[in-house]
């Protein structure tokens, strides 16, 4: 199932051989190598591949948090600059990273207080996010009485309250036990289906890549590069337990794990 993917549209982020090279003990680590692809407006497409295959390195030259060694990156066709945030572009990180001294509340809105926004209008959009997360009556708990679920929630409603129209997502739910996990896909897609936000999102689980995603880019073990992209033609909305009883999950996921075990195998023999 190899492919350009199911969806048309405007090509939102355009990825044109991307390298990126780390110097390490006094040589040159190369952890991605000529990677390129696009991504389409509103479309939710997941970067998988093993540990160390460069998915978060560049996710995380999208962001601007990295500079590339080689390539280029652009967004809406215009170049993205390393250090120099691009409007409209929201991250999760792994870890919640909230601020312990700030409620749940304070948290959600701290995105509103960075761009100056206040009074009624900050407090009818927390409140909004709050109920959409599941969240309402935890608005003043601290993130440490929180669950490792209900931390990812907030975190994630920190990023979607300024509206960003494309979220960059560095594997959220890793930690997360399996139950929860599947619980913050509900989640995830309730809250995408109403935004459609385009995605970028990155993960090693591919149960999870085929939950939530319309196309699964592949990467190699190190140096990543892009090996295969995978169209996953599930319908939406999807209920992220149902869709993996059926006999096209099954396909999916088989066809997918030999690519993929492939590089796991590689990464294991370096």
């Amino acid at each position: 199932m190899n492919g350009a993917g199911l969806l048309g549209g405007t090509t939102r982020i355009e990825v044109r051989g991307l390298g990126k090279s780390f110097r390490l003990e006094g040589r040159d680590i190369e952890a991605v190598s000529d990677v390129s692809f696009d991504v389409r407006e509103g479309e939710f497409v997941a970067l998988l591949g093993p540990s160390g295959s460069g998915k978060s390195t560049v996710l995380n030259m999208i962001a601007t948090l990295l500079e590339p060694t080689r390539g280029t990156i652009a967004i809406d066709g215009r170049p993205v600059v390393a250090g120099k945030a691009t409007p409209g572009v929201g991250y999760v990180f792994q870890r919640d990273a909230l601020f312990p001294w700030r409620t749940v509340a304070d948290n959600i809105g701290y995105g509103l207080d960075l761009t100056g926004i206040k009074g009624e209008e900050r407090a009818r959009r927390v409140t909004d996010c709050i109920a959409q997360a599941g969240l309402k009556g935890f608005e003043n708990a601290y993130p440490a009485a929180l669950s490792g679920g209900m931390r990812q929630r907030v975190s994630l409603m920190r990023a979607l309250i300024v509206a960003p129209r494309i979220l960059l997502m560095d594997e959220p739910f890793g930690a997360l036990d399996t139950h929860t996990k599947i619980d913050m896909h509900a989640v995830l897609l309730s809250l995408w289906e109403r935004g459609k936000q385009t995605v970028i999102f990155v993960t090693h689980d591919l149960s999870e890549a085929l939950t939530l995603a319309d196309r699964i880019i592949l990467f190699s073990a190190r140096p990543g590069r892009v090996k295969e992209a995978f169209d996953v033609d599930f319908p939406r909305p999807r209920d992220p337990v149902k869709v993996r009883e059926t006999s096209r999950y099954a396909e999916l996921y088989t066809r997918i794990w030999h690519s993929l075990g492939e590089e796991f195998a590689k990464g294991r023999s370096e």
